[in-house]
């Protein structure tokens, strides 16, 4: 059974992913957590902010995992790009273009406004890019290669997100997959 703290952490998530940080009310978060009102504050007595930084980085470690779990069942680093933006776009078609990832939503609203998220939300992309970096260099790219190619994919795929979500289709998904792969086959030595 889900404990009350994970509980919130999890209606959060979901919230912030589909609404954004300011879309998002703390009563909401508890009543989709089917939670007492005074337990979040119980958790997180920093409030809605500190329970945005939770999910921040908890998401954002989520997310790295899926990550990794699309590139280990592809035999190289092209089916595993493939295999990510493919996803990514099924994701979309099944939620209604609703999940989409949490962590840009939010960098998004409080980047210039607040500088606790903000951290948190730079601390998961450098997470994301240092990950990316290793796991691509296991594929005989250079350290810089693979760096470039990292953060080629979080800006495809991030970017991709909002295009698809505002235009209610996955066409921006599969050209940031196509242009992705393209870039990976310049760089495999």
């Amino acid at each position: 059974m889900t404990g009350t703290r994970d509980r919130i952490v999890t209606a959060g998530a979901e919230l912030l992913r589909r609404n954004g940080y300011t879309g998002t009310g703390v009563k909401q978060i508890v009543q989709a957590a089917n939670a007492p009102f005074g337990s979040l504050y119980h958790f997180f007595p920093g409030g809605k902010e500190q329970l945005g930084e939770e999910v921040i980085r908890t998401s954002g470690m989520l997310y790295l995992a899926l990550f990794e779990i699309f590139f280990a069942d592809e035999p190289d680093l092209i089916h595993g790009i493939e295999a990510c933006f493919a996803s990514a776009a099924e994701t979309l078609r099944e939620t209604d273009y609703a999940d989409a990832c949490p962590i840009a939503t939010v960098a998004l609203e409080v980047a210039s406004t607040n500088e606790k998220l903000r951290i948190a939300t730079a601390d998961v992309f450098t997470a994301w890019i240092e990950a990316g970096t290793e796991k691509f260099g296991k594929y005989g790219l250079s350290a810089e290669s693979a760096r470039l190619l990292t953060i080629a994919l979080v800006n495809s795929l991030e970017g991709a997100f909002v295009l698809s979500r505002s235009l209610r289709n996955t066409e921006s998904l599969q050209v940031a997959g196509i242009s992705s792969v393209a870039l990976a086959r310049t760089l495999l030595p």
